[in-house]
């Protein structure tokens, strides 16, 4: 622990995804947890092999001990713990599991979550994709506390972000992670001082993102040009957007708006070798694309590759 603190909290931290190991990367050079938490690997594969969560991973290279638990609520050795030594404050970020009772109350400061968006808009698994895919100029992170209603705690914290027109989801991720865990590490500060306290929110203002369904990230050169490349930006790095060329399925991981205008679907030119394609009100320039059980390419080698001209149809 550094001196971050006026006095040494005992903190617990629950994580599971990218976005939980991005915070828990952050706040580990200032913070020690008494006790991290995560869920049990998965199976994935063609071999069906065990794959550690993102948390556990970063545990093992930070030298970290790490508790895996598929229901923590109910994990017989944590309520022990819960029991006995109780926390300041649980952290929970990005764990893919609802946290019940005891959890909720037993701690000084409760549960506190590191949510990135500015609820209470954006509620749900998806706030990211979902502000991007919806346009929005600003996004942002909150600091707030649990309840058993998703997402709906009160607020200690929020920080505005805006948002970039050509940052993906992922590298926003990256941004509000760094900033959501300086939230986090205001909050213990004020929250051992008493300086500050939570403030309901305006549950009216609601708004809700859901998980990104994989049908959502098919394209199609009839949108707009700033509907496709919010879609390939809001589906990176998962699921990643595609479109079929042919009978093949192509993802598209980065695209630029271009004021040339074509009929969709057609190469209307090249820029700096990368390929612009006609949508239903410009066109958009392929940089990086993934023909199907190919690697990542620059849209230029692809291009290249399959001797692209203008006059084309991608269809």
């Amino acid at each position: 622990m550094t001196d971050a603190f006026p006095r040494t909290p005992v903190l617990w931290f629950f994580g599971t995804g990218t976005f939980a190991a991005s915070c828990l990367k952050h706040l580990a050079k200032n913070v020690h947890f008494d006790h991290i938490v995560t869920s049990p690997p998965s199976s994935g594969g063609r071999g069906l092999h065990t794959i550690p969560s993102p948390v556990e991973k970063l545990c093992e290279t930070l030298h970290l001990d790490v508790f895996r638990s598929p229901k923590v609520s109910v994990e017989p050795e944590l309520l022990d713990r819960l029991a006995k030594s109780p926390p300041d404050c649980i952290l929970v970020v990005d764990f893919g599991q609802k946290i019940l009772e005891p959890f909720l109350s037993t701690p000084s400061w409760g549960c506190v979550n590191i949510h990135p968006s500015l609820l209470p808009f954006y509620r749900g698994a998806a706030p990211v994709q979902r502000a991007l895919l919806n346009g929005d100029p600003v996004t942002g992170v909150t600091l707030f506390r649990l309840v058993e209603e998703m997402d709906a705690g009160p607020i200690l914290f929020r920080e505005e972000w805006p948002v970039g027109e050509t940052e993906s989801a992922g590298e926003v991720l990256e941004i509000l992670a760094e900033k959501g865990s300086e939230l986090y590490l205001l909050g213990v500060k004020c929250l051992i001082e008493g300086s500050c306290e939570f403030r309901n929110q305006d549950s009216e203002s609601a708004t809700y993102a859901p998980k990104i369904a994989n049908k959502e990230a098919e394209c199609s050169w009839v949108w707009s040009s700033h509907r496709f490349v919010s879609t390939v930006r809001a589906m990176n790095p998962s699921p990643g957007a595609f479109l079929f060329i042919g009978a093949k399925r192509m993802k598209v991981w980065e695209a630029l708006h271009h004021p040339s205008t074509g009929r969709p679907g057609e190469v209307v030119d090249f820029l700096d070798g990368f390929p612009l394609v006609g949508t239903s009100d410009g066109s958009v320039a392929l940089l990086c694309v993934q023909p199907e059980g190919k690697k990542r390419i620059s849209g230029a080698e692809w291009a290249r590759g399959i001797r692209l001209k203008k006059g084309d149809f991608l269809q």
